[in-house]
């Protein structure tokens, strides 16, 4: 027995866990992690949100109320189902929270046993903040955990809230394979393209995106920027892209495609030329890592992002690609997406080097780093 398999003997891990989806990022991280482990020849049990699917080959048992959407009394309802998971998940070594809401289930669950959360961004600051008693619960079951952070960005956060705490960084994996053979565009491309994936809302920084391109138009009039991502989760915000838009006189630069196929988004990936996604922190809440700018690596594509937020830990600036300044994103958004647009060779250089940096950070790298933590503590 040798490498994964060797390290993961006799381990017996309990995930706690959202639904198990690629649809969102708890979901797409969870349901990620889980087949990773088991490719490593880990014995996982998972409690999973009850509107979570089925994994083939996996037993899911079901018993948690829903994050997304969110259900009511969800510190209630998980507490009603410890029983029933402290029963499934006895037989466990080591106990892996995989979304901060489940925390003080993982507390009440772990007993002696090690306990694992993962802090995916946001939610690191805004739970421990609520009114007592809610708050002062959270406190303690992040105090009791072994927190591991997704980005080197949200461990500050989250030590800057709880003083003393000593976070362990993970960053998120990417599926290599999904990005390694894209399909032809299934629509015409017509002019230097620049292309950013994610839902449309304030912390996805969609406005300035917009606002950039009328910039840039000025220099390339032929400069379209694809936006894909749901128009529905802040559909408020949504209409104030759309109104920028038709304002700035963009119809024919800017088009916002809502969600579309996997195959056209994958193709707008293989089309593009530039990857530009500016983060932006909007109260508490701030971008946990910035694994749309590593799959736009893996898509072999540079990349724009912002600094002091989790796309730090995902862009190599001047190397993979660009980071730039939220305060300053006014002046530098433009300024970045035209420089890379008028220098094809250093944008295919930063792509290549993207590519390279993406194959460090597969899910099976994740997992290996899971497992030695596991058997560290």
């Amino acid at each position: 027995m040798t490498g994964h398999n060797a390290l993961a003997s006799g381990l017996r891990v309990g995930l706690v866990t959202s639904d198990l989806t690629h649809a969102h990022g708890w979901a797409h991280y969870s349901l990620s992690l889980l087949l990773a482990l088991q490719r490593a020849g880990v014995e996982v049990t998972v409690i999973a949100s009850r509107n979570s699917p089925n994994v083939p080959g996996v037993k899911v048992h079901k018993l948690l109320p829903a994050l997304v959407p969110a259900e009511r009394g969800l510190l209630a309802q998980q507490f009603r189902a410890l029983p029933q998971a402290h029963a499934l998940l006895q037989d466990c070594t080591v106990l892996h929270v995989t979304v901060e809401p489940f925390a003080p289930l993982g507390m009440m669950l772990a007993g002696r046993r090690p306990l694992h959360l993962t802090a995916h961004g946001s939610y690191v600051q805004m739970l421990p903040r609520r009114r007592w008693p809610v708050g002062w619960l959270y406190q303690r079951a992040f105090r009791r955990v072994r927190l591991v952070c997704v980005s080197h960005y949200t461990a500050r956060v989250a030590q800057a809230v709880l003083p003393g705490l000593a976070p362990v960084v993970i960053n998120n994996g990417v599926d290599i394979e999904r990005f390694a053979h894209l399909p032809p565009l299934d629509m015409p491309n017509c002019g230097p393209t620049v292309l950013a994936v994610g839902a449309v809302k304030p912390r996805k920084g969609t406005l300035e995106l917009v606002r950039a391109m009328a910039v840039v138009r000025q220099q390339v009039p032929d400069a379209q920027c694809i936006i894909i991502g749901s128009l529905y989760t802040m559909p408020d915000y949504a209409a104030q892209v759309q109104a920028a838009v038709v304002e700035l006189g963009l119809q024919q630069n800017v088009h916002l495609l809502g969600h579309v196929p996997e195959s056209t988004m994958l193709g707008w990936y293989g089309a593009a030329d530039v990857f530009a996604l500016p983060s932006m922190n909007s109260g508490d809440r701030f971008e946990g890592y910035g694994l749309v700018h590593m799959e736009a690596s893996a898509a072999g594509l540079p990349v724009i992002g912002t600094r002091d937020c989790g796309a730090e830990d995902a862009v190599i600036h001047n190397e993979t690609g660009l980071l730039i300044s939220q305060t300053r994103i006014t002046e530098e958004l433009p300024q970045a997406i035209m420089a890379l647009l008028a220098d094809p060779a250093r944008a295919a250089q930063m792509g290549t080097a993207g590519k390279a940096h993406a194959q460090q950070h597969t899910w099976d790298h994740v997992a290996e780093r899971m497992i030695a933590l596991y058997n560290a503590v």
